[in-house]
């Protein structure tokens, strides 16, 4: 189910494959909304089956989330700068490189028991449990019920006003804008 975190009353939520070049230039723009309207952006990973390292970088990208949620941004932003660069076989070097650049040593298996796997898994599956036919799919997600309580964005660089909006409606809701 689309969501937003526990506590707010706003969020921008993001579907996106770190392989995506349509990813890679969003990104930057979803990150800067969220930060200059104070909201949180909650991202979902699918990973595209015809990109051969989403999947595995996913992964990786859960791994330093869950070592630090500003950690796994920042992890995901390197990857989107590199993306032209990084290969099958040299993605786990990248992720290497970021871990020590931040005091980290990368474990030599980041997924032992499949968690980080399944959550990818999770976030694919809610993917096309929505009929998502392509990244980045971008929502803003608010107070209300229905179709009410949720935006699709087709057009990143609207997405700050769009927000604006959600968060004045929440305010006449009766709601804090966060």
């Amino acid at each position: 189910m689309l969501d937003r975190p526990t506590g707010t009353n706003v969020a921008i939520v993001v579907f996106e494959d770190l392989q995506c070049p349509d990813c890679r230039a969003a990104h930057p723009l979803l990150v800067q909304a969220s930060k200059t309207e104070d909201v949180p952006l909650v991202v979902k990973d699918f990973p595209i089956q015809r990109h051969p390292w989403a999947f595995p970088a996913a992964i990786l990208a859960k791994w330093f989330e869950y070592t630090s949620p500003d950690l796994g941004m920042r992890f995901r932003e390197f990857v989107f700068a590199n993306q032209e660069q990084i290969v099958p076989e040299n993605l786990r070097d990248a992720a290497e490189q970021f871990a020590k650049a931040n005091g980290l040593a990368l474990p030599e298996n980041v997924d032992p028991e499949g968690k980080l796997s399944s959550r990818v898994q999770a976030d694919y599956d809610l993917g096309l449990n929505i009929g998502l036919r392509y990244v980045p799919l971008i929502f803003v997600i608010g107070p209300g019920k229905g179709a009410e309580r949720f935006r699709e964005v087709t057009d990143p660089s609207t997405l700050a006003e769009t927000v604006r909006e959600f968060k004045q409606k929440a305010v006449q809701r009766g709601a804090k804008g966060r």
